[in-house]
């Protein structure tokens, strides 16, 4: 099975995720909801083998259609038709309702599956936190708890959209805990109680040596699983906290051992992606008695500019401020630091907690093939809901089964070494060349204006409006593979030796 050739949010592109989804309630079977989230968070091999054996939807006369809030806007019958047709068909295993192959540990505590909450607002409530074990996550990083008062900006979040409105960039100014250490040492005592077997990693910040080392005590006595070390947060308000402690090692490393010397359950360093390399930190913390990373926090931002109030996002009565920066787009840096990370020999057998862009099980396992055994999710559940840890652990299930794989553990750090830190190392020799698919190219010509004005004038288009190679020209760059909206070049098995 092809993994990278079936539905996608693509082809639901007006669909809006609804709450209680209307579409479902107009469906007999009850059936499309669950199956367009499933597409929308690249989960669609899942999606169709738990359909029926009977493709009930080919004759139905729509009635999710119907019922849809944005009535003949999503062809929800042609998609689930789709699924029965041309996905169902080519399975290579049934859906897989064990679901002990997700199972990992964090410093060798167990996780039931290898996703938690970050540490931010999804995290920040008892009630929260118990919908969302509920709902099917794992654990939960709370959110920052430190001494001292927190007072919030409003508005605090801003948002780079992409052409679906979906969140593709996400800004926040939003400090720590705005309650008590009281407050979250009792929620941290009825999260254990309830759930005993959840993973609570307490998120902290401390001003001093000893608060470090009272916050992981605290945390500890109330039933914590761990102590994550908040050395990342760019939004403080005071100096000398949060990111400006994970620029500099050496202070790294003495609030780590402050902080172990308070509690005797594992210790996360939680790095800042605000400098050139991760390493000097992270070296520091594990000199520090540090178990494990955490990494990547958000990064430093602006988000946008108002052209008519001339003020950055978001406006805080005509002010701004830089801010942390989520969402997909960060993925890219953060599986560089992951890598980053594990490829360090000197931190061989420290824990990676891997987050930053995480949206679908494909991005996870990502940082999983990286080097990380556990990962983090705040701004796609802040868009989403909880409910997107069914598709994460449905897909990476499906995924690690039909690979052969008998634990998610085995993945972990499969890729670490196929990265470099500089191109010194890539063989230069060869070139390697496009593949026009001709049945599915529809002439638009796009990949011939961006090799002509961006490339190096390779494509042209003949009297039919299909693309034409010419080899002399042509550098193997694969320009024309990102631009096609149709999904129509592949990569040729035809490869040139450089003369």
């Amino acid at each position: 099975m092809d993994f990278e050739k079936t539905l996608s949010s693509r082809d639901m592109i007006n669909c809006v995720l609804c709450s209680n989804a209307p579409c479902e309630y107009g469906c007999p079977r009850g059936l499309p909801a669950a199956a367009l989230n499933s597409i929308w968070f690249e989960n669609s091999r899942y999606a169709a083998a738990v359909l029926p054996d009977v493709n009930n939807c080919a004759d139905c006369p729509a009635y999710c259609e119907q019922h849809c809030i944005k009535k003949g806007q999503v062809d929800i019958k042609n998609i689930m038709n789709r699924l029965y047709n041309e996905v169902k068909p080519k399975l290579d295993i049934p859906p897989q309702t064990n679901n002990d192959i997700l199972k990992t540990d964090i410093c060798g505590i167990p996780l039931e599956n290898p996703f938690l909450l970050s540490s931010s607002v999804v995290a920040s409530t008892y009630d929260m936190c118990a919908r969302a074990f509920d709902t099917g996550w794992a654990g939960a990083a709370f959110k920052t708890i430190c001494s001292f008062d927190i007072h919030e900006a409003s508005p605090r979040f801003s948002a780079v959209k992409g052409s679906k409105g979906e969140i593709i960039g996400f800004k926040n100014i939003e400090q720590l805990s705005d309650h008590s250490v009281a407050e979250n040492m009792e929620i941290f005592r009825r999260l254990k109680e309830k759930y005993p077997s959840k993973f609570i990693l307490a998120s902290i910040m401390g001003r001093d040596e000893e608060e470090w080392a009272e916050l992981a005590y605290a945390c500890q006595q109330n039933g914590a699983d761990a102590v994550e070390l908040n050395f990342s947060c760019p939004n403080m308000a005071d100096d000398g906290l949060g990111s400006d402690i994970g620029q500099v090692p050496e202070l790294v490393e003495k609030l780590t051992r402050s902080a172990k010397q308070g509690c005797s359950i594992p210790v996360l360093a939680k790095l800042t992606p605000n400098v050139a390399s991760m390493l000097p930190a992270a070296q520091a913390a594990k000199r520090g008695g540090a178990d494990g990373l955490a990494a990547i926090n958000t990064i430093k931002s602006i988000t946008g500019v108002n052209l008519h109030t001339y003020v950055a996002a978001p406006s805080v009565h005509g002010m701004s401020a830089v801010g942390g920066y989520s969402g997909n787009a960060v993925k890219p840096i953060a599986l560089r630091f992951i890598a980053e990370l594990a490829r360090d020999k000197s931190l061989s057998g420290m824990h990676i907690s891997g987050m930053g862009g995480i949206e679908t099980w494909k991005d996870a396992l990502e940082f999983i093939l990286l080097g990380s055994t556990s990962v983090q999710i705040t701004t796609a559940v802040m868009q989403y809901g909880y409910r997107i840890i069914h598709d994460l652990k449905n897909g990476l299930a499906y995924y690690l089964t039909e690979k052969g794989f008998s634990s998610v553990k085995q993945a972990v750090g499969l890729a670490a070494d196929t990265v470099s830190d500089t191109t010194d190392v890539l063989e230069r020799d060869t070139i390697i060349f496009p593949k026009f698919k001709r049945d599915k190219c529809i002439g638009c010509g796009r990949c011939e204006i961006s090799c002509s004005d961006g490339g190096h004038s390779a494509i042209t288009l003949n009297k039919d409006r299909m693309p034409v190679l010419d080899g002399k020209k042509c550098v193997g760059c694969h320009l024309c593979l990102l631009v096609c909206p149709e999904e129509a070049i592949g990569i040729s098995k035809k490869r040139i030796t450089k003369i």
